[in-house]
């Protein structure tokens, strides 16, 4: 079969999956459809999808050499190379650059394969991992499966401190079972596993590896220098697995985290691609001969957080309070120019297969937050919010809260704060603040890293048993339209009483050189969903 019937026959039969799915079949039924089909893997969504970067490299013929800077909009001394530490979004960038996972994301946030020939599943608990041969680390050690044990079973002790912790708690067991075999147990069913291994965090290292100042992966780039908090260097791997990748000879990353000096930055030509450009700099970028904004719809959010932690940010009444302070028509309007998706405080978009639509619209009524604010005994003391550039939008949303609070009966005190050091200073550190949350593969990873009891990342210090039992019943709900409703439940659930107001999902807004080719949008994120390191090159 050639390439064109191949992907006429691939397309076909992502289709007819997809409308088993839609239709409410279950995941039995659709991995028995892929099995008649003579199909071996399983994506996180049950099909099998083009990736974006082949489609747009199809387009045109990439040149090969040359090199580019990158600014992105973060950068500090705790930056890593360790990818179960990383936190931002450069971080994600650089694993990216330096390693590759067992799958990797495609443009339509399915599974496809990475260092994995195969991933096997009849149950969803056991998985069966096919590596790929001729693999090759950059110190020249073969891949191995002690490789693929190491990396996945360190996140699960506590010193590793990985990010990821609560999604490597399913890993139940995880041990080589031949040459080039690894078989995956989970505590429970989840046929979202290969979704979950594409993300950043649990890119494979070498076996034993514990010393990260320089990264040693498989990856289509070598480290040439890493300062933390300054730049990246990465080279290209002459002896990168997948032939003609990478294109470019060297990629430099380097933090901006002011936005306009970002834009200037590109415009003066210092830098060839920036990522996080505001939709107030649009305009000025795609006017500039030479320059080009590109849009990827996204889930990504910047949400008001109230914390519990005692006091008044604990009291159900005040939470629901703020959310209705909350315009969110002025937000998409005023703050992100339009590019973007109302949102109604939970964390699911209306792209994701399952997102509840049925949640009445939280409206901005500053009369009902009146109300909450006087049932939950709230004084005249002034309350600090706290805003950074650094949460995309943030500082205008506060301001906007600001204004109309005194008409709710809040005396509302904005501290804005730079976004150098935002993360790691603020962000979870105050009773009210904002969070800037990127756009996540699956419901459940976003839902376990954010939302369930004791995620690393548990903004709002929020804490629901029932939520918490419904995460694992979802993920072993073998039947689709059954897990559907679970998830919806989740949302009802957070948009209820999850302790933060997420006003609208945001566009990510790319800026780059016209000169800089094969970026494509993979809607996990901006920058290809952080992995257009091996797709892009320069022409002439």
């Amino acid at each position: 079969m050639n390439k064109q019937h191949m992907e006429h026959a691939n397309a076909a039969l992502a289709s007819e999956l997809e409308n088993l799915t839609r239709r409410g079949a279950s995941r039995r039924d659709v991995l028995r459809a892929m099995a008649a089909a003579g199909m071996a893997t399983l994506t996180g969504a049950g099909l099998l999808t083009a990736s974006s970067a082949a489609q747009a490299q199809a387009a045109a013929k990439p040149q090969q050499g040359g090199k580019i800077r990158v600014a992105t909009q973060s950068a500090s001394a705790a930056d890593t190379l360790d990818p179960a530490k990383g936190a931002l979004g450069t971080d994600y960038v650089r694993a990216n650059m330096f390693y590759n996972g067992l799958t990797e994301l495609d443009s339509h946030l399915g599974a496809t394969m990475g260092l994995a020939e195969s991933l096997d599943t009849k149950d969803a608990t056991v998985w069966i991992v096919k590596l790929r041969t001729g693999v090759q680390f950059h110190d020249g050690k073969s891949l191995a499966p002690a490789d693929v044990v190491y990396s996945l079973m360190r996140h699960k002790d506590p010193a590793t401190a990985s990010k990821a912790k609560t999604l490597a708690d399913q890993f139940k067991e995880v041990k080589a079972t031949g040459a080039n075999e690894v078989t995956i147990t989970l505590e429970g069913a989840n046929a979202d596993l290969p979704v979950i291994l594409a993300d950043s965090h649990f890119l494979i290292i070498k076996d034993g590896t514990t010393d990260f100042k320089t990264a040693i992966g498989t990856g289509p780039y070598k480290v040439k220098d890493f300062s933390p908090g300054v730049r990246t260097v990465g080279v290209k791997n002459e002896k990168y697995w997948k032939p003609g990748l990478p294109h470019l000879d060297e990629i430099e990353l380097i933090g901006i985290g002011d936005e306009s000096a970002r834009v200037n930055a590109l415009l003066s030509g210092d830098v060839q691609l920036i990522n996080a450009v505001s939709p107030r700099s649009t305009e000025r970028i795609k006017t500039s001969p030479g320059f080009k904004v590109l849009e990827t719809k996204t889930g990504q959010y910047t949400d008001l957080i109230v914390r519990d932690e005692g006091g008044i940010t604990g009291n159900d009444d005040f939470r629901r309070g703020m959310f209705y302070l909350l315009d969110r028509e002025q937000i998409k309007r005023a703050v992100f120019r339009g590019f973007g998706t109302i949102a109604n405080d939970q964390p699911i978009d209306p792209t994701n297969k399952y997102y509840m639509a049925g949640i009445p619209q939280r409206p901005y009524d500053p009369e009902k937050a009146k109300f909450y604010f006087k049932k939950a005994k709230l004084g005249s003391d002034p309350i600090q919010i706290f805003a950074s550039p650094a949460a995309e939008g943030s500082v205008e949303m506060a301001t906007l809260m600001q204004q109309v609070a005194p008409a709710a009966g809040l005396n509302l005190q904005v501290t804005r704060v730079p976004s150098d050091g935002y993360w790691s200073n603020h962000w979870m550190k105050h009773p009210l603040g904002f969070g800037s949350v990127n756009a996540r593969p699956s419901a459940d990873v976003l839902f376990t890293q954010f939302f369930k009891s004791d995620a690393p990342w548990n903004e709002a210090n929020w804490k629901s048993p029932k939520f918490d039992q419904m995460l694992v019943a979802a993920r072993g709900e073998p039947d689709d339209a059954k897990r559907k409703k679970i998830y919806g439940d989740m949302q009802v659930l957070v948009h209820e009483t999850g302790g933060i107001g997420i006003p609208m999902f945001q566009s990510s807004l790319d800026a780059y050189t016209s000169k800089l080719q094969g970026l494509g949008s993979i809607p996990l994120a901006g920058l290809m969903g952080f992995a257009f390191a091996k797709h892009v090159w320069l022409t002439s």
